[in-house]
């Protein structure tokens, strides 16, 4: 096995897999989501590649942000790991179990088994049922339980986020936006889940409610053995909440490895340069800015080489005409051709 191959296997499944793979609950290998689009009525069609080869693990107790601006995939990953849309390619496993190739019934406890949290949770909820009445919901779909016993498991869910027993008979518009995503967050657990997709769950929250929303989802994961997938284009929030980062720009991973490794040692030119967007309190632990030029590109029309060459300050011809892989390069993941020059230059 060369060594990409065992990063690869090290950053997937940490430790002896033996002992590991009852943990594993979402696994990706060279997941892809393609679109086709008609380009115009005389310029025929073209294929947008949404997410394009992305690899990852996942296990009970951990969480992989997905990081990237917009534009970047984040959300159509989103959309394939809960099971919304098939993927063009790739392979996509959950709990061990293949859902687009699973009988019905399989399926249907699969996609019990993975929930989403939302990023406006004053859109997410139905402002015309009350509380009780959002969190019983997936229980009288998916479940046989009595009303009694319904109540009883929402009334649970209500004090597991926070929130009080008189809330269960109040209107979404009765609630902050902190008070409304705690409820979203109830909702998603409901079901007792292994998996929860958050995307951009805090954006749409005052900052100072965000760590409040952020530490509550720590304190479930943990008392809940939950799996995160969190997706964010906020650096500083990945920093508070996950375990490992995958870094996508224009649907393709560009650097996945553990946060620490990721946000301090930083080799893609990409990474750098979110992170050294990203506000920071403390003066020491600031760093150069990191200047990125032009917009993203259109992904009907993406460079060819590099997809990140045309705003890349370190591009070279190399990166114009090879796409580069995604290699082992100091304890991480990265697509750069020029990692280990970069990283020698002190950036």
């Amino acid at each position: 096995m060369g060594e990409t191959a065992q990063m690869a296997a090290r950053l997937a499944m940490a430790g002896d897999p033996a002992a590991t793979e009852h943990r594993v609950v979402l696994e990706a290998r060279d997941l892809a989501r393609y679109y086709g689009v008609k380009r115009g009525v005389f310029r025929g069609h073209a294929t947008v590649r949404a997410v394009d080869g992305v690899s990852f693990t996942l296990e009970a107790g951990r969480s992989l942000a997905v990081v990237g601006e917009s534009g970047s995939g984040k959300s159509t990953l989103a959309r394939v790991v809960t099971l919304i849309e098939p993927p063009t390619g790739g392979t996509l496993r959950l709990m061990g179990k293949d859902p687009f190739g699973a009988d019905a019934a399989t399926r249907r406890e699969l996609r019990r088994a993975v929930q989403m949290v939302f990023q406006d949770p004053y859109g997410s909820l139905n402002p015309r049922q009350k509380i009780g009445a959002i969190l019983e919901e997936p229980l009288i779909i998916n479940t046989a339980l009595k009303a009694d016993e319904r109540r009883e498991r929402a009334r649970a869910m209500l004090a597991a986020v926070g929130l009080r027993p008189e809330h269960y008979q109040r209107y979404p518009h009765m609630f902050s936006g902190g008070q409304r995503q705690r409820i979203a967050i109830a909702r998603a657990l409901m079901l007792n889940p292994r998996l929860v997709v958050a995307d951009e769950p805090v954006s749409a929250l005052d900052i100072s409610i965000q760590a409040q929303v952020l530490n509550l989802m720590m304190d479930l994961q943990a008392e809940l053995d939950l799996a995160y997938l969190f997706i964010s284009h906020d650096l500083s929030v990945v920093r508070h909440i996950a375990n490992d980062v995958l870094v996508m720009y224009l649907g393709k991973p560009v650097e996945r490895g553990p946060k620490e490794t990721v946000f301090e040692r930083p080799r893609h030119p990409y990474t750098m340069a979110l992170l050294a967007a990203t506000p920071r309190v403390d003066p020491d632990d600031r760093v150069k800015p990191q200047i990125i030029k032009g917009e993203l590109p259109s992904p009907l029309n993406p460079p060819p080489g590099c997809a990140f060459n045309s705003r890349c300050p370190y591009a070279q011809a190399r990166c114009l005409a090879e796409v580069p892989a995604l290699r082992a390069v100091e304890g991480r993941l990265a697509a750069c051709h020029f990692a280990e020059e970069i990283a020698a230059k002190g950036t």
